[in-house]
């Protein structure tokens, strides 16, 4: 009979999900919980994983790894960034152990890099999940990956030898909500158009800068070339296209001929599908929950949080 060993906690800017981890490695118990750190005032997360997360999974004697947001500025604590390249070893080292409790509880870092091109980069619960998905296929431990996770702020990684070595954020996710709700390209939801999101994919793809393509969505509509429920599908592609057509070559994978890996929720990682099958390049979908989960235990199996 397994028995419970920590409590593994993601803990994002918008939800929190956690879960008890045997002694085997297997998920004893699970729960999500809508209390992202951006909804919280100062000093509650700390209240709520004591008084709330603890209790409810019945983990109120177990250490707790956690990952996300929960170690920045509107979390717990905030916990210094780790520079890339970095593995699951850097960030077991450099775990953080956060004062005044017993069980322990420890935040893992997030990362900085340097994106080719100089300019800075950060992630924060990306590392953990994006590096437990390298460790749960021996072949994701050699050689070189390009993984993309589409969100809110779309994370491209670059893995070598199991080791993220860079990454660059792109706000698509933000934008696109942004955009459809407090722009003149503001529009209700509707039936999906797979025709609009096809041609903004098209315009989005071209070279040029996105402010000017984005315009287009406006001048379709006013010159009767496309009905204003299409805006947000044809919206969406031009983000989509954009993203996909110019970062493989900002990251430095322009050359690479290889699948590039998606991993988030199905409906997004489904468009960017689309989008890089368009340009003739072949992907591969993954599980995100898996793979942070395999992070956080990873991590706790290397000792850093015993």
């Amino acid at each position: 009979m397994p028995q419970p060993l920590f409590l593994a906690v993601d803990w994002g800017t918008t939800n929190l999900r956690a879960w008890v981890v045997g002694d085997d490695g297997a998920v004893l118990a699970e729960e999500r919980f809508p209390w992202g750190v951006g909804k919280l005032p100062p000093g509650e997360p700390e209240r709520r994983l004591q008084e709330s997360v603890r209790p409810v999974l019945s983990a109120e004697e177990l250490p707790v790894l956690m990952c996300g947001m929960i170690g920045s500025t509107l979390g717990m604590v905030e916990v210094p960034y780790l520079d890339a390249p970095a593995g699951l070893d850097d960030l077991a080292r450099a775990l953080h152990r956060v004062d005044g409790h017993d069980p322990a509880v420890f935040i893992a870092p997030g990362l900085r890099c340097v994106r080719p091109n100089g300019d800075p980069d950060v992630m924060r619960g990306e590392e953990t999940k994006i590096l437990g998905w390298a460790s749960l296929d021996p072949a994701r431990q050699a050689g070189r990956r390009l993984l993309v996770l589409p969100g809110t702020h779309a994370k491209w990684a670059l893995i070598e030898d199991g080791r993220i070595v860079r990454f660059i954020t792109a706000m698509s996710g933000e934008l696109f909500d942004l955009l459809s709700r407090h722009s003149v390209l503001k529009s209700d939801e509707g039936p999906d158009d797979p025709a609009a999101f096809a041609a903004g994919l098209r315009t989005g793809g071209e070279p040029g800068p996105l402010a000017a393509k984005l315009f287009t969505a406006r001048s379709r509509v006013v010159g009767g070339d496309m009905p204003k429920s299409a805006v947000r599908d044809y919206v969406s592609g031009l983000l989509v296209g954009d993203e996909t057509a110019h970062l493989p070559a900002m990251i430095g994978a322009e050359d690479d001929d290889g699948v590039i890996d998606l991993m988030g929720d199905p409906a997004l990682c489904a468009l960017y599908e689309t989008a890089f099958a368009q340009r003739g390049v072949r992907t591969a979908v993954h599980d995100g929950d898996a793979a942070v989960l395999a992070g956080l235990t990873a991590l706790h199996r290397q000792g850093a949080a015993a």
